[in-house]
């Protein structure tokens, strides 16, 4: 059975001003040290089997060890850490084997969240997009490996807040911090990565312009040549 999406974005009557999205709340020291660790693990800054040092991540984030020790309890449920009794706390390794299982949720997920955002995204989400769209349009040969992921995760996030469904959005990006360390372990195996990122350039088009169908099916083939191209070096 072929999957339903609703037909272009919600547009407000004639007239009626879009509400001003609500101020961005600052966020608390637990949000910031996970956002940051969180960010180190997928990037591997910090590298797959690592042992993780509270005191050492307390001080290089500025912040104390109670916001360090809830952030690790989240990426420990996110698969990005794993405690050992008597042995300590680790950065997760990664594992090939899991790519399989991390496409499979994806294959599903993607779709439906590129879909959505196409239909759901607002005025903001949608300039916020277009902006990604212009970064990823003047991307040349000259950007850094770091510099291409940072940007393939920006797209992906801003995505997959334009769904406009926070619960959906925490497991999209929990399923793309693994498939992007899985990414990263490869990078410099992986030839024309940027022509890669450029493949989100009509994903976001079609998203910004509320086309549901286009944009799942754009992901849908996003997801599988990530993971050919992944197996192409094995």
């Amino acid at each position: 059975m072929s999957q339903e999406y609703p037909e272009g974005p919600t547009v407000p009557a004639a007239g009626t001003p879009e509400p001003a999205p609500a101020p961005t709340p600052a966020l608390s020291h637990a949000e910031r040290a996970y956002r940051a660790i969180r960010d180190r693990l997928v990037m591997l800054d910090i590298r797959p089997g690592a042992p993780i040092n509270e005191d050492q991540l307390a001080h290089s984030l500025g912040l104390g060890r109670t916001p360090v020790r809830e952030a690790l309890k989240r990426l420990q449920y996110e698969r990005l850490i794993t405690a050992y009794p008597r042995r300590g706390t680790f950065a997760t390794e990664v594992n090939i084997t899991d790519l399989a299982h991390i496409s499979e949720v994806r294959r599903q997920l993607e779709p439906m969240a590129a879909a959505r955002a196409a239909h759901r995204a607002g005025a903001g989400e949608r300039a916020r997009l277009t902006a990604l769209l212009g970064e990823v349009e003047r991307l040349a040969a000259g950007e850094t490996a770091e510099e291409l992921m940072r940007l393939d995760l920006a797209v992906h996030r801003g995505i997959y807040a334009a769904v406009r469904n926070p619960y959906l959005e925490d497991t999209l990006v929990q399923y793309d911090n693994l498939a992007t360390r899985v990414w990263c372990l490869f990078f410099d195996r992986l030839p024309g990565m940027a022509g890669h990122i450029q493949e989100h350039g009509p994903l976001l088009r079609a998203i910004v312009a509320g086309e549901a169908e286009s944009a799942a099916d754009l992901a849908r083939n996003h997801v599988d040549g990530f993971e050919r191209a992944i197996r192409a070096v094995i």
